[in-house]
């Protein structure tokens, strides 16, 4: 009832006229998407763009011959068939559309939509009962079997060792400059420089509450500073660090966490407790911020560890200072 009401047909209620049109839409669609990455990848990686227009030209042969079995059996009227006009039939996912995708995006999308077509196929050859459907179905299968075996040889002969490991290098290094730089500087910027308000306001006054609300507006508001400047002081166009929107949204997003660490623990009425707490989390923080330093940036743990926490500490201390006195 719901697929009559929603014009869809049933996978089952197709002919196997109508299976071979949806088989030649899809090999039509799939040839578009490839197409689409190749052309997107075709600036920063070209081997990469190679392997998507040889799987292009694939879908295109795989294409050519459902035609020419759709003409031998059923003539040169072919129905207007497409997976969303077929009620449980497997969706491609609009990924293509998206302004940024990283190169790991890609192919884990590629591999799938072969071998989401693959089983597909499977699955309706195993429920129908016809000989002539099941063996159709059956093909279609081995098809899409073989062009994900043909994928794996194109990425062989075009993606050489060197190729591939200078793209994934290249492709992290894209990554680090979006979201960890960004990210990492606003958990810099969020866990230092907020010690000093929300320690000074807690030794001030040692209500806990009071000093929740001042760490909580100094988090958030740091927060969206930095997210601003982040997304409006580089486009990303000349210096390739990518879509200002992501950049700015790291940024702002790891700056207000990066203070409502050690703000949150005065929710505690206890002073002594949440102080306790607060210290604790901001050890956490800085010894966080110093490992993906190491991690990502590849400055030397001791290194990075003595300036954070030297730094972090100097901050703590003036801010207990300033409120105690």
């Amino acid at each position: 009832m719901l697929s009559a009401l929603t014009f869809r047909r049933r996978f089952s209620d197709l002919s196997e006229q109508e299976v071979l049109a949806l088989a030649i839409s899809s090999e039509e669609d799939d040839a578009r998407i490839y197409r689409s990455y190749a052309e997107r990848l075709r600036g920063d990686y070209p081997a990469s763009s190679l392997v998507f227009e040889e799987m292009a030209r694939e879908e295109d042969d795989h294409r050519s011959r459902l035609i020419e079995l759709h003409r031998a059996r059923f003539g040169e009227i072919i129905p207007l068939l497409r997976r969303e006009h077929v009620a449980g039939f497997y969706a491609r996912r609009p990924v293509w559309l998206a302004e940024t995708l990283p190169l790991d995006t890609i192919r884990a999308e590629a591999r799938a939509m072969e071998k989401s077509a693959q089983d597909f196929y499977l699955r309706a050859a195993a429920r129908t009962g016809d000989a002539a459907t099941r063996q159709l179905l059956g093909d279609l299968a081995a098809a899409e079997a073989g062009h994900e075996a043909h994928a794996e040889g194109l990425e062989a002969r075009h993606l050489t060792a060197d190729v591939r490991s200078a793209e994934d290098q290249s492709a992290r290094r894209q990554f680090i400059l979006t979201w960890v730089q960004p990210g990492l500087a606003g958990l810099m910027d969020g866990s230092v420089s907020t010690l000093a308000p929300i320690f000074a306001t807690a030794f001030a006054t040692q209500d806990t509450w009071t000093t929740f609300l001042v760490g909580a507006a100094a988090s958030v508001g740091a927060g969206i500073s930095m997210g601003f400047t982040e997304a409006a002081h580089d486009d990303g166009v000349l210096s390739g660090r990518g879509s200002p929107f992501k950049r700015g949204l790291a940024s702002g997003v790891m700056t207000a966490l990066g203070g409502l660490g050690h703000a949150l623990p005065y929710l505690i009425p206890d002073f002594w407790t949440a102080t306790t707490i607060a210290i604790i989390v901001v050890f956490i923080e800085l010894w966080a911020i110093a490992w993906i330093q190491n991690r990502f940036m590849e400055t030397p743990f001791l290194r990075a560890a003595l300036q954070v926490v030297l730094g972090g500490a100097l901050v703590f201390a003036a801010g207990v200072l300033i409120g105690g006195g």
